[in-house]
């Protein structure tokens, strides 16, 4: 099984009785099922280290174990530029966002949208993100989790996807968001440790950092290029600059898996504070996944050719993939013991990010939908049908992984990750942005937006996936062949700004029929009331998170 001692699978054993003991209190002792507030919400009464901790351990999910570490194994180190600009956005959803869904007093985002502009809005983002969590989250997240067990362990792909889904959705059905919340909280701890573990053990393997440039100096296809944040054919600047935060700011600002956690706060300067805490935490990846697959290069090259290459334990076929860079350098240099709680962090990681995207999809499930059948509906059912949707959701995340798998053929996990999210975000965060900062915006306006902006991007990923398959063949100088081989983060920012657009024009054209706007809901200028933000210890600690990122920027250009 692997190369892991009896010792570390008893490491792993005692490290999973202590995550489902904290989700038996939890759901037991805490009663987190008592009633809609208390499950979808966690009580609305958490602290600003459990969201930030939580902000930061359900997004640390199989894209950075797997989709992150195997990117800077493959020189494609612009990767982590998604992760330091999330640290940039996590500060405009504190400080931007978070005051309008605190005080709107919603349960999810579609229920914003309503609120700002119609029902039809709140239908299609509650089914975008359904299918969004399917093709990006849910299915993605078992996938990477398998892989995890079949490299880690030894277990046959599909018997770990079926161990990832069961073992997560025993507490999650359960326990609800305080439970995902609780037990992020030391999930986190984890996989820090062990991500700087394997930076560690790694560097000493191979013999200083000095080694691993050397290695990258005579190995690399590009060494140039190899870790440099910019200069990249797959990532353009202007793509890095312009693209990128676009799909943050849909992810990180208008998500329900993310700002879930925040609508759970105490009050808005404990949002905002927590926001922060995420922000400084989403600096570390780099450090921890993407440098150590970096070192997984390295060794790759100097001391083990066979470090990527992964057997099928049943059908004894091999592959190589560095998607397997972090796994497998935690079986190479990690000692016994330590090797097994860092294998047990990880696996938990992967379930930690599977766990929130389950309660977030069962809370828009159960307040978009069931509720807005069943407005009568008692709290007790209400939690009832969460749980069904949990279960349900499984199912069909199981099912679309085949599709995944062709689609990540070459171009690795973390990429398709983004490709994707690429196409389905420009639109929802054009229309947060908009009706926040610009009262003229009405529902028809941003419903046109949004289903353009559906059709423009789940075109182009249709197109994409049949041209890879060879049943399409499109021309690259045509206009729809330059559609479908544009940079994906150049095609995020078409459908962004052909979504502004839209939505613009449609508004100011039907002025007449707009609805009163509710003034708490959008941005007042000229207030001078408002709280400045430039008091507290916040705007300093926000300011030097900026400065971090901008010296990150800076060393690796």
């Amino acid at each position: 099984m692997g190369n892991l001692n009896i010792l570390d699978f008893i490491v792993i054993a005692l490290y999973f009785l202590l995550v489902f003991g904290i989700a038996w209190f939890v759901t037991v002792k805490e009663k987190s099922g008592a009633s809609s507030k208390d499950y979808f919400l966690g009580g609305r009464n958490l602290g600003w280290f459990a969201i930030g901790a939580s902000l930061f351990a359900s997004n640390i999910g199989s894209e950075h174990l797997i989709g992150l570490s195997g990117s800077g194994a493959r020189g494609a180190f612009p990767e982590a530029q998604f992760e330091i600009l999330a640290a940039l956005i996590l500060l405009l959803l504190g400080w931007v966002f978070v005051p309008f869904y605190i005080k709107s007093g919603v349960f999810t985002m579609p229920e914003f949208l309503e609120k700002r502009y119609n029902k039809g809005s709140r239908v299609y983002l509650s089914l975008i993100s359904i299918i969004s969590y399917v093709l990006t989250k849910i299915s993605f997240t078992i996938f990477a989790g398998a892989l995890v067990f079949e490299v880690l362990l030894g277990i046959p792909f599909w018997t770990g996807a079926i161990v990832t889904v069961i073992a997560t959705g025993i507490y999650t059905v359960f326990g609800g968001l305080k439970a995902v919340i609780y037990t992020d909280m030391v999930q986190s701890i984890i996989f820090i440790l062990g991500g700087a573990a394997a930076t560690y053990f790694g560097l000493q393997a191979i013999g200083g950092w000095e080694n691993v440039m050397l290695a990258i100096q005579d190995n690399a296809p590009e060494p140039d290029t190899f870790m440099s944040l910019w200069r990249n054919k797959e990532y353009p600047w202007t793509g890095v600059l312009l693209g990128a935060p676009i799909l943050g700011i849909w992810y990180w600002c208008t998500d329900q898996f993310i700002v879930q956690r925040v609508l759970s706060a105490k009050n808005i300067k404990v949002a905002k504070q927590g926001t922060i805490f995420g922000a400084f935490l989403k600096l570390l990846p780099l450090f921890i996944f993407v440098i150590p697959g970096i070192v997984a290069y390295a060794l790759s090259v100097t001391e083990f050719p066979d470090m990527f290459t992964v057997t099928n334990p049943i059908t004894g076929e091999t592959k190589t993939t560095t998607d397997a860079a972090l796994p497998a350098l935690i079986l190479r240099v990690l000692p016994v013991g330590f090797k097994g709680l860092v294998v047990a962090g990880f696996l938990a990681a992967l379930m930690s990010s599977l766990s929130s995207v389950f309660n977030s999809t069962s809370t828009l499930f159960t307040f978009d939908f069931y509720k807005q059948w069943r407005p009568n509906a008692s709290e007790k059912q209400l939690v009832m049908v969460g749980r069904i949707a949990t279960i349900l959701l499984v199912i069909v995340g199981l099912a679309w992984i085949p599709f995944m798998r062709k689609l990540t053929e070459g171009g690795g996990i973390y990429k398709y990750l983004q490709s994707v999210q690429a196409y389905i975000s420009p639109p929802i965060a054009a229309a947060f942005l908009l009706g926040i900062f610009y009262k003229k915006i009405n529902g028809r306006g941003a419903l046109a937006a949004l289903w353009t902006g559906f059709v423009l991007g789940i075109g182009r990923l249709v197109l994409e996936f049949m041209s890879q398959e060879g049943g399409l063949t499109i021309s690259e100088t045509s206009l729809l062949g330059t559609m479908v081989h544009m940079n994906f983060l150049h095609y995020a920012i078409f459908l962004f700004v052909t979504s502004i657009v839209i939505m613009v024009v449609v508004s100011l054209s039907t002025q007449k029929t707009s609805k009163e706007l509710d003034p708490t809901l959008t941005y007042k200028y000229g207030d001078k009331d408002k709280e400045s933000i430039f008091k507290g210890k916040e705007i300093w600690m926000t300011l030097g998170i900026i400065g971090v990122v901008l010296v990150l920027w800076y060393v690796f250009r």
